[in-house]
Parts: C-alpha cells; sequence; structure tokens
C-alpha cells in the first residue's frame, strides 16, 4: 500500500473555488463584470497573488474573460458556438419542449439528491434565490434571474460536480439562448404566482430531506412549463 502525504489545500485554489462556486450558483451572470483582483484580495483576506492565480486558472477554464482596459467578465455565452448543448439542439433540430423534458430528468433527480445532501448554506441559497424571484416581481420585473438561481442551487446541492456542470449549461442556454421565449411565460402574473409557490413546495421538500416529495414537487413544476408552452404551439 502506497499511501501519499497530505498537503493543505493552495490559498489561490480556495479562492477557485469560492469564484467558481458563485458563477456556478448562478450569484455571478454570464457577461458580468466579477470584482477587481485588490477587492477580491481585500474580501477574501489573501493576497493578490493568489487571486491571480485563480482568475488565471478560471480564465483558462474558459468560466472568466479578461477583456484590456475594461476588468474581467463572466464568459458570455452569447454566441451559440461557446455553448455545446446549443449546437447540439440546431444540429437535431431540437425544440424548447425537448430541452425542457431533458430538464425534467435532471431536475428531478437533482432535487431527490438535494434533499439528502444539501447543507445550511445550500438550504439558504435556495430561499435567497426565491426571495430575489419575488422581490424582482413586486418592483415589476419578471424575476428570470432569480428563477435561474434557484435551479443552480439545487443543482450545486447535489454535491455532484457533472451535475453542476451539466445545469450550467442548461441554465447558460436558457438565460442566453431562448430567454425571448421563457419571457412570455413571466408575462402573465398568474404564472409567476404559480411558479414562486412551485418554488416554495420545493424548497420545503428539500428542507424536509423529503426526497420523494422534492422529486415529485420539481416533476410538477417542469410539466407546468411543459404544458404552458405546448399551449402556444
Amino acid at each position: 500500500m502506497r499511501l501519499k502525504p497530505i498537503n493543505p489545500k493552495r490559498i489561490s485554489d480556495q479562492v477557485f473555488d469560492q469564484l467558481r462556486e458563485l458563477i456556478f450558483r448562478g450569484d455571478y451572470q454570464p457577461g458580468q463584470k466579477i470584482m477587481t483582483e485588490r477587492e477580491l484580495a481585500e474580501a477574501l483576506n489573501v493576497s493578490r497573488n493568489s487571486v491571480r492565480e485563480a482568475i488565471n486558472k478560471l480564465v483558462t477554464l474558459r468560466f472568466l474573460e479578461q477583456r484590456q482596459g475594461q476588468g474581467t467578465f463572466v464568459r458570455s455565452m452569447d454566441e451559440a458556438v461557446k455553448i455545446p448543448l446549443a449546437t447540439v439542439m440546431e444540429a437535431r433540430d431540437a425544440s424548447l419542449i425537448d430541452l425542457l423534458e431533458m430538464r425534467m430528468g435532471i431536475e428531478c433527480t437533482a432535487a431527490s439528491l438535494a434533499a439528502q445532501r444539501a447543507n445550511p448554506a445550500d438550504l439558504d441559497a435556495i430561499e435567497n434565490a426565491i426571495a430575489d424571484m419575488e422581490a424582482d416581481t413586486c418592483a415589476g420585473g419578471l424575476g428570470t434571474e432569480g428563477d435561474l438561481s434557484f435551479h443552480m442551487a439545487i443543482a450545486w446541492a447535489t454535491k455532484n460536480p457533472l451535475q453542476v456542470y451539466i445545469m450550467k449549461n442548461i441554465s447558460d442556454f436558457l438565460h442566453v439562448g431562448i430567454r425571448k421565449n421563457l419571457l412570455h411565460l413571466y408575462e402573465d402574473p398568474d404564472n409567476i404566482v404559480e411558479i414562486l409557490q412551485q418554488h416554495k413546495a420545493i424548497y420545503q421538500a428539500i428542507r424536509s430531506s423529503d426526497a420523494d416529495a422534492a422529486y415529485r414537487t420539481m416533476k410538477n413544476h417542469i410539466k407546468y412549463v411543459i404544458r404552458f408552452f405546448r399551449n402556444r404551439l
């Protein structure tokens, strides 16, 4: 048996993990500018060199992009070629309904796993996403950012990196590729109220560690969205 010495995690790797989590959770949206190196170093109480290393790694992995004289931004997904999912959908002539049906399997499982694995921070993130959506709609907005953050927070709570990666791709595509279609769903205030209630039911099931209820409430939510778009065809 060959054992390897355990090394403490590098500061830059911890910074990388935190920034990546913000992107995955949806706190940083595609195209959004992140804090400067100096601001991040002060907020995290680390050296600017550690922040720089973390950012360079995120740039290499195409999570971030640096624009000369402007700063560092979350990589925008406004070009379809940058989104593998968009390319596949175009090649297969897939529809929005096809995408929603795929989400059914992925997100129902995510909700079930989140009910089993979510920690207090995950529950806070899910609850905050609902609160953001509710606040935005009360102010006359559509709450789409909070909606996307809600689904990303659930994916993160699964503790499954592949679940997070897949949902990030779907979330980015929803955010920029078909957002105009999704806006139709939020134009009717009754739909917004209903979706908020569905989100709260999913959250309560996850908070109660009820995997079956989480699966069922997520399934009901996505079926509701599918019915809406089928009725528009």
